[in-house]
Formats: C-alpha cells, structure tokens, sequence
C-alpha cells in the first residue's frame, strides 16, 4: 500500500436487492489534513453489519448515506495527527470513519469516537464490546426481561448479535433455542455457546422442529431475520411473551417488501408484546453493558467467534457475506496494524 494515498470505497449507486460490487466505487485521493479541533485517524478495522444495507438505501434512525460519500461504517482507528485536545496521536478510537485508510474527524457521526480502553484489542471494540454485543445485552435483559426457567429462541442464532443474545439468556437461566443455517453453525451453537438445542433453517422444518424443542411454548423470541422464523415463533408463544425485533435480514435484498406475519394476532389471545429497539437508544448505559460483558467473558461464560477479512480492497464483498449466508460470527475487515506506538 502506497503511504500517500487515501483508499475509498464510495457509494455509486443504491442497491435494488442484492448488493452488488456496481454499488460502490474505487477512488484514491490525498491524505486530508486535520482542521483545528479535529484528528486525523488511520483505520485499522471496520465493522460490517445488516444495518449497513439499510443506510445505503433509506433514512432509517440516522440519514442514508449521500451517492458519492464514503461508505459509512463503524470503525477502530490510530490517531496519526492531532488537533483536537484530549488527543494524541498514537491512541486507538472508535468511531465511524467509514470505508478508507484515513479520516479527519471531529468526532461526529452516527458512533461519535470515544478512546478504547486501555488494552482492549480493536477487534473486540467492534464485536462483543462493539455495536452488537450491546444490542444483544439491552436486547436480552431491557427489552426481553427473561427471567429463569423461560424459554429463549433466537433466530439468527450463529451471527454477531444472535450468539451473544443466546448466550447471555443462557447464563440468566433460560433454556435456550437458536436458528440457524448449516450444520456448522448449528455446531458450533451447541457445542461451544452451549445452547440446548438448535434448528438448521436449511434443512428442517421451523415450525415442526419449534415445536418439538419447545413444548411448553416460546416466552422470548429474539429476532434477527423475520419471515418465515418469525411467523413460526409467533404462533407458538406464550402468555405474556416478548418478541424482540432487532433485525429482519430476509427482508433486505427484497425488491418487493414482504407480507407482515400471517400469525402476528396471536399477540392478543397470548397478550404478547413485540417491540423494536435502536441499541444507541441505550448509549447512557453503554459502560454498564461492556463491564458486564466483560466480566463473563473474563469468567470463561461467553464464546466469542469472529469471522475476518484482510484488504479494504474487499470491503464490498466482506459485507455481501452477511446476506449470503457466508459469514461465521461477527463480521470484520482487517485494514492493517497500528503504525505508531501507543503514547506512554
């Protein structure tokens, strides 16, 4: 990689369906120069989630991306040069610097920067103490209140999000059902998250394995795909269920959105709530969420699986991964290591 050189990924055009690489577009410029009262960061790791498709197409919770801007995403960077107090170069940071080498930032975005913590990796700051461990943990605990002895089913069971969320209901005493796709995934639940039993959404029948691995009912339905997942758990709730909705993936590359669940009246006979949640909602509590997460992790009670990708050259493809089924955990970009030493 030349060191003159700032690497874009920009968007060329807004997606109809499937991502395509015709989406996006190349272009190297130079390394900007931070104004006062900004940084000028290097990236060293970008985060890929389903939420990024929606930017790209919509105003959802903040506004989509402009055609012929950076690809907006969450990331993990050096500050090489600075010009804003509180920081010096050498620190690591999160923030949202989107798809490049380099970003002057006065900190502002959809996740404004904020330091890491002394000897957090950056690969963690964007996966179990990044945007989806937190969703999972305010998802779980505020949104799905579960309580011991409840039983838990979560779609989406082997991403970022989803492992975690069956994880941390596991460790509040839930029995725990995750939805997936493939046996290795489906493995991989069982055998190191530890969850009681798992459906591979491939091969079987939802509704019919739904039933035979939760007789007494579902009390919580974690949602990260809606469909077909999301009708099935919806007819077999029971009184006083919760269903979260934090995503609906089968949804995203439709042209034509789909039919709203054919079994979402069974909310009123079982008194059910569904509700939707934007974890930056929850900023306020992020530091709660992080010290718990990293109690348990340090305890040995989470797993942690990332899936990784090198070269910012692949941006485009590393974030088709998450809507073909590809990726394995939490999604991430390695761009490169940090290039000066951390400030002693």
């Amino acid at each position: 990689m030349r060191n003159d050189v700032n690497r874009q990924w920009l968007l060329a055009s807004r997606p109809e369906g499937v991502i395509s690489d015709e989406n996006f577009r190349w272009q190297e410029t130079p390394i900007p120069e931070p104004r006062h009262g900004q940084v000028l960061v290097r990236n060293l790791w970008l985060s890929f989630d389903p939420t990024q498709r929606g930017w790209m197409t919509r105003d959802t919770y903040v506004p989509m991306i402009p055609l012929g801007e950076v690809m907006r995403a969450a990331s993990v960077g050096q500050v090489v040069e600075s010009r804003r107090p509180g920081y010096a170069p050498g620190e690591l940071v999160q923030g949202t610097f989107g798809w490049q080498d380099y970003a002057a930032t006065d900190g502002g975005g959809v996740i404004p920067m904020r330091k890491l913590p002394p000897r957090m990796p950056p690969n963690l700051a964007l996966s179990l103490f990044g945007i989806t461990g937190l969703t999972a943990y305010f998802g779980v605990l505020d949104i799905g209140q579960v309580k011991e002895g409840e039983t838990f089913v979560v779609s989406g069971a082997a991403g970022a999000t989803g492992s975690i969320a069956g994880q941390i209901a596991k460790l509040k005493g839930c029995r725990v059902v995750g939805i997936a796709g493939g046996k290795l995934k489906c493995d991989w639940l069982l055998r190191e998250a530890g969850f009681d039993g798992v459906i591979d959404y491939r091969a079987d029948d939802i509704g019919a394995r739904l039933s035979a691995l939760c007789p007494k009912g579902i009390d919580v339905f974690y949602d990260n795909v809606g469909g077909a997942a999301l009708n099935e758990a919806l007819a077999r709730i029971n009184l006083r269920a919760r269903i979260v909705l934090c995503g609906a993936i089968s949804r995203y590359g439709a042209k034509t959105p789909p039919a709203g669940p054919a079994n979402y009246f069974n909310l009123v006979p079982k008194r059910g709530r569904m509700e939707g949640f934007i974890v930056l909602d929850y900023a306020a509590r992020f530091p709660e969420a992080t010290a718990a997460l990293a109690r348990w992790l340090g305890e040995g009670r989470l797993n942690q699986k990332e899936d990784v990708v090198e070269g910012l050259e692949n941006a485009p493809n590393t974030l088709a991964r998450l809507f073909s089924g590809e990726n394995f955990g939490k999604q991430l970009l390695k761009i490169a290591d940090p290039p000066l030493a951390p400030p002693t």
